[in-house]
């Protein structure tokens, strides 16, 4: 029989997912009572807002005095944006269509970091934070099991069966800091993104109060006149601003301020997570959504209709893959191979206005766009022969004619 969770076995050493909150702080106890080792832990920067240098020493100084043995830190960004950011994008990842992937793709990268630490420092075992509900745990527990099938892995909220009110009295009785003040949503961000969930945000009949959000200003106190923005793109990956060239992460953030300041990128939908159960979520999005909208505009426009259908297909399976925790996956790479492919003459701008919680694409140019104003135009000296649609209408048309045709007579023949 397969057994179920971790083996229970003595760890000499245990590596843990940190964030410095209530959730990882009273793990790095229970860990080291329910299997008396050693805690190391590791934080990413991924980009979080609020994760500037002065609170990663804090979340440094928190991991020491709940003994600690070795805390890490890892600037993630620049390959969570160049390894997982630009594949999102040239996939136009939206999953269900609605969301960017923002939270998903970041779990990949951090636990091929942990694994990276575990193997150095001789750590045979690693816990993070997840529920037994969400999707985080599959990302995490496959991606570790892929590159460490020999590492175990450990969920000590499965584990330990406490609800927050517990959470907050096993600090209180264990000498664990916690924040003063009632943080109602629990939440998650990187520079791609950011997600709230919990309390009133778990009614789907209800809406989202304004305090969940923390990012983006409300669409109907955003500036009262729209702004335009030049997004420029090479090889499907932006590249520059109204025509500045800047590094990736430059650009992200001045999307991202754009964005929070016109409302755009709030996103509330009924999702379908990967482990089988519907969830109401709500996400803050706005450089994302800008660059994936812009994006897909662009690659439409340079590429054949052909190649625009069969894409979809394409970026659809690419994105729940992503979803699903299964980046480690070869099909992933085979998707990507042609992705890449489709991309190469993804290169021009796309122009933006951003109104209101919009952002909607309004013009577009590329050295490769398939466009020809001599021949679509409607001028009478378009250079474009109208009399071959003589010709094309009836063969384009004729085996659909005679399957309505053969259809009405089977009908007719039944009827009798």
């Amino acid at each position: 029989m397969t057994q179920l969770g971790p083996k229970k076995e003595k760890y000499d050493k245990i590596l843990l997912l940190y964030s410095g909150g209530l959730d990882t702080s009273c793990m790095v106890k229970w860990l080291q009572d329910e299997y008396k080792a050693e805690l190391y832990t590791f934080t990413a920067d991924l980009g979080q807002e609020f994760a500037d240098a002065v609170r990663f020493k804090e979340i440094e100084e928190k991991a020491y005095k709940l003994g600690v043995k070795k805390h890490f830190m890892v600037d993630l960004k620049e390959k969570f944006v160049k390894e997982y950011v630009f594949p999102t994008i040239k996939a136009n990842g939206l999953y269900q269509g609605i969301y960017p992937l923002s939270s998903a793709i970041g779990r990949p990268l951090i636990m091929i970091e942990a694994v990276k630490i575990a193997k150095q420092e001789k750590i045979s075992a690693i816990a993070h934070g997840c529920t037994g509900k969400g999707n985080d745990q599959i990302r995490f527990n496959i991606t570790t099991n892929a590159y460490a099938p020999d590492i175990e892995i450990l969920q000590p909220i499965i584990e330990w069966n406490m609800g927050r009110d517990e959470e907050v009295k096993y600090a209180q009785e264990n000498g664990i800091p916690i924040l003063t003040q009632n943080k109602k949503y629990s939440t998650d961000e990187n520079l791609f993104g950011r997600s709230a969930e919990c309390d009133i945000l778990e009614y789907p009949n209800e809406i989202p109060p304004e305090d969940s959000r923390e990012w983006t200003t409300a669409p109907e106190n955003a500036p009262n006149k729209p702004e335009y923005i030049d997004i420029n793109f090479e090889q499907g990956i932006p590249v520059g601003l109204n025509g500045e060239e800047m590094n990736s992460i430059e650009l992200i953030g001045k999307l991202h301020d754009l964005g929070c300041k016109h409302g755009v990128g709030r996103v509330e939908h009924m999702e379908d997570r990967a482990i089988g159960l519907k969830s109401r979520e709500t996400y803050e999005v706005p450089a994302a959504l800008m660059l994936i909208k812009a994006h897909k505009d662009l690659e439409k426009y340079v590429c054949t209709k052909h190649e625009n259908s069969f894409k979809t297909l394409v970026d659809q399976r690419w994105t729940e893959l992503a979803y699903d925790g299964l980046w480690v996956d070869p099909l992933r790479d085979a998707l990507e191979a042609f992705i890449n492919e489709m991309n190469i003459k993804v290169t021009g701008s796309v122009k933006v206005k951003l109104f209101k919680g919009s952002a909607e694409v309004v013009a577009r140019e590329s050295p490769y766009g398939l466009y020809d104003l001599n021949l679509a135009t409607y001028d009478t000296k378009s250079s474009f022969n109208q009399k071959l649609s003589y010709g094309f209408i009836p063969l384009f048309g004729m085996q659909s004619e005679m399957g309505f045709i053969i259809k009405n007579k089977v009908l007719k023949k039944e009827k009798k």
